[in-house]
């Protein structure tokens, strides 16, 4: 039971993201595409610290390791 309930809330998010990044890029849509707002972020700096650099690796880092590592 707990599977098929994890399954569909990934699969609603899936569903749900398609959504989103379908929607930003219609002509002339004021939603920012997933391309935008990962350039937005890896932009973020504080002085000369790439923080959104910094951040974006260690999301990537936290989703490898929680999803892929067996």
């Amino acid at each position: 039971m707990m599977r098929t309930l994890a399954i569909s809330g990934f699969l609603a998010s899936l569903v749900l993201f398609a959504a989103v990044e379908w929607a930003a890029r219609r002509e002339g849509s004021r939603i920012p595409s997933l391309g935008d707002v990962c350039a937005y972020v890896m932009r973020y700096e504080v002085g000369p610290v790439p923080v959104g650099r910094i951040g974006v690796f260690g999301f990537w880092w936290w989703l490898g390791w929680h999803f892929l590592a067996r």
